[in-house]
């Protein structure tokens, strides 16, 4: 209790030191009662305002919301008023136009009158038979069957009395009276029968001409042109009238119609051209040709071909332009239209133009011609080695340019077909020809070797002193010997010619197929891929003509020179090394050798042999004289003798061809320095960090070995030297 007494004394005191703000607290809320008083009045007042607007509000909107529904029942009681006022305007309009014979207002009356909605307007009178309303319909509906049979029976007039005017005064009418289906297939009728009058008259023409003709040799490639350009003026003339009085979206139907009569033309154009030709003989004549077993006598002959393959490709080439012609105006009006399924409908375009009979029938000797062609190019290639000839002084047979010649002749013939199947069918024929047949001559040829055991100095001054005596008896030896440079140089000019080949054909596909699809792009960049690895297989045939050459002239000669290399002691005096100045003991003589063998092939291979023949002459030295120096034994000034021997035999190969050759020598380069240092830890100086940009060719090894060499050198301190 006291505690509790303690505490309740605590408080009030502390209520007591406060008394005086507790005060001052409860007369400013006394203030402030009046105050809050209004404001809760104003608050009741607000509420009540806002309530009342709302109110207000909803009966507004109510009212507009009737007065909205009110106008457009007055709006649709207009519409219907006027639609009743045209359906009588059309009644009465509809009769005097058919009394003038005022067709197109005839038309136009009854094209307003089918765009009314019928059972709207009869909702307007009722159910009450007999009305006005009904009269009205049962006149225009009588008007509009009386005008139909006018329109198809004045068109089928004027078609039959061939007049222009009034046929297309008719076909302007039917879309009035929604027969849009039946005015694009009487219009396109009546333009099928005049294609067909005009391709009638000029198959005729052209059955007429004589062989004497210049153009008799296309003739059937001119009628089927003259076809073709007869339907675009067509469609070039009427596609406005199609588009204005019908809409877009119908240059498809109206075009397949066009296209199912210069189907059939197309079939008669080619069946004539297949009779007058003599085309199903020769394709089949070709054909059993092309067996193994055939005979020559079996063959027929490829010139009979050439004419009638440059017509096949000229035809072909005329189909595609015309295609193409056909899908961009019947894609460009299918993007016009407002049809949401438009990729669909130029797919349809695609498969209808693929499918057409006139595409099938160009497929079809496209097949033919390839295979034409394809037999064209094997048998004039075949008769261009058998032709081979070779005259003196020429770096190449007659057989490569005769051989590339056709095969670019009939490659760009195939791309004069503009068919990318046709294209890519010809460079894969043309890279299988060369590859398997032409390479292989060239390579059985090579096989027979290069013939050794003559000397090529005496050889070649033979031919030359030959030549000037105005006649050339040539030993068999000798023709040999020429007849294998002559097919090295084939085999690299084969090479070169495959390279500008690819190079060419690649700038021409891109010109003349630069429009179709990505995915023929690329099977055509595939097929002139090819011609790269054809190419490098007729190096891989030159670096084996080479490896005979390599055997049989260039290492039997290096050696015995090299060997005279043996035979000079490097182990001199000062006396012996001036006098080696004075008189070069090896390395002159031996450098004459080089340029007397160097010259000798030199005026029979092309720049490229000559610089790959000195290369192997090159390796040949290095490999000869690297090992002659492993046998020999030097003192200093023998060393300081052989790096000149070194420099003037490395000035010389670097002046007689185009290729760098130095890094050939690095080896014996490095060996000319090893043997040139005062004393052995010198070496130190080149090797490892000390060394700055020289990569060193030798092993630490091969270094110590050629370090032995020098007589005057211990071989306690060599085998000290840390490598």
């Amino acid at each position: 209790m006291e505690c509790f007494g303690e505490s309740l004394n605590q408080e009030l005191e502390d209520l007591q030191e406060h008394q005086t703000a507790i005060e001052t607290k409860m007369l400013s809320l006394h203030k402030m009662l009046p105050n809050l008083q209004l404001l809760h009045t104003d608050s009741r007042q607000l509420s009540s305002m806002v309530s009342f607007t709302s109110t207000l509000a909803e009966n507004v909107s109510g009212k507009v919301r009737q007065l909205d529904l009110a106008k457009s029942h007055v709006t649709a009681c207009m519409q219907r008023v006027e639609d009743v006022l045209d359906l009588k305007f059309c009644t009465d309009g509809v009769q005097t136009a058919l009394q003038n014979e005022d067709y197109e207002q005839a038309a136009a009356h009854i094209h307003r009158f089918l765009s009314l909605d019928e059972n709207v307007l009869r909702m307007t009178e009722g159910s009450n038979e007999g009305s006005t309303l009904d009269t009205s319909f049962q006149l225009l509906h009588e008007a509009e069957s009386k005008l139909k049979k006018i329109v198809h029976k004045n068109f089928d007039a004027a078609v039959h009395s061939k007049d222009v005017a009034s046929v297309e005064r008719f076909f302007k009418i039917f879309p009035l009276i929604n027969l849009h289906d039946e005015g694009l297939t009487k219009f396109s009728k009546y333009l099928s029968a005049q294609i067909s009058e005009t391709a009638e008259t000029n198959l005729n023409q052209a059955l007429s001409v004589k062989s004497s003709d210049k153009r008799s040799t296309v003739i059937f490639a001119d009628t089927i042109t003259l076809l073709f350009e007869g339907i675009a003026r067509v469609v070039e003339i009427h596609q406005p009238l199609v588009e204005t009085y019908y809409g877009p979206g119908k240059m498809f139907p109206f075009m397949a119609a066009l296209q199912k009569e210069c189907d059939r033309q197309t079939r008669k154009i080619v069946e004539k051209f297949k009779e007058s030709r003599d085309f199903t003989r020769k394709v089949q004549k070709v054909r059993q040709s092309s067996m193994p077993r055939a005979t020559a006598a079996e063959k027929i002959d490829p010139k009979e071909l050439d004419v009638l393959l440059a017509e096949l490709t000229l035809m072909n080439a005329r189909a595609e332009l015309y295609l193409r012609f056909v899908r961009r105006r019947v894609v460009a009006d299918v993007e016009v239209s407002q049809e949401e399924d438009r990729t669909e409908k130029v797919a349809e375009v695609d498969k209808f133009l693929s499918d057409c009979d006139l595409s099938r029938l160009m497929q079809e000797l496209v097949g033919s011609y390839i295979m034409m062609e394809e037999y064209f190019m094997k048998e004039m290639v075949v008769k261009a080695v058998k032709m081979d000839t070779y005259e003196g002084g020429a770096m190449t047979s007659s057989m490569v340019d005769d051989a590339f010649f056709i095969v670019k002749k009939c490659v760009r013939r195939a791309m004069s077909s503009c068919s990318v199947d046709g294209v890519c069918a010809m460079l894969n024929n043309a890279c299988t020809m060369l590859e398997q047949d032409f390479k292989e001559e060239l390579h059985s040829r090579l096989k027979l070797g290069f013939p050794s055991g003559f000397d090529l100095t005496q050889a070649y001054n033979l031919v030359q002193s030959s030549i000037q005596q105005g006649k050339l008896q040539s030993s068999d030896t000798e023709k040999a010997k020429a007849n294998f440079l002559c097919m090295l140089n084939d085999t690299e000019v084969s090479s070169d010619y495959i390279q500008t080949l690819k190079k060419n054909l690649q700038a021409e596909i891109t010109k003349v197929f630069g429009h179709v699809h990505q995915h023929s792009q690329e099977k055509l960049e595939s097929c002139l891929s090819e011609l790269a690895s054809v190419s490098n297989k007729f190096r891989e045939v030159r670096e084996f003509g080479f490896t005979q050459l390599y055997s049989a002239a260039i290492k039997p000669r290096i050696k015995p020179w090299v060997d005279t290399f043996s035979a000079t002691s490097h182990l001199i005096d000062d006396e012996e090394f001036t006098n080696y100045e004075a008189n070069d003991p090896w390395v002159q003589a031996f450098i004459v050798q080089l340029d007397n063998l160097l010259n000798t092939f030199k005026a029979s291979l092309t720049t490229g042999n000559n610089d790959t023949f000195v290369s192997h002459v090159t390796t040949e030295v290095t490999i000869q004289l690297e090992k002659a120096v492993l046998k020999m034994s030097f003192n200093r000034l023998g060393g300081l003798q052989f790096d000149k021997e070194l420099r003037a035999l490395v000035g010389y190969l670097t002046s007689v061809t185009t290729w760098t050759i130095r890094d050939k020598f690095a080896r014996l380069t490095q060996m000319a320095t090893i043997l040139n240092l005062e004393k052995v830890n010198e070496i130190l100086d080149y090797w490892g960090p000390n060394s700055g940009p020289l990569t060193w060719r030798l092993t630490p090894t091969e270094v110590r070995q050629v370090l032995t060499l020098r007589v005057d050198f211990r071989g306690d301190d060599i085998k000290r030297l840390k490598l």
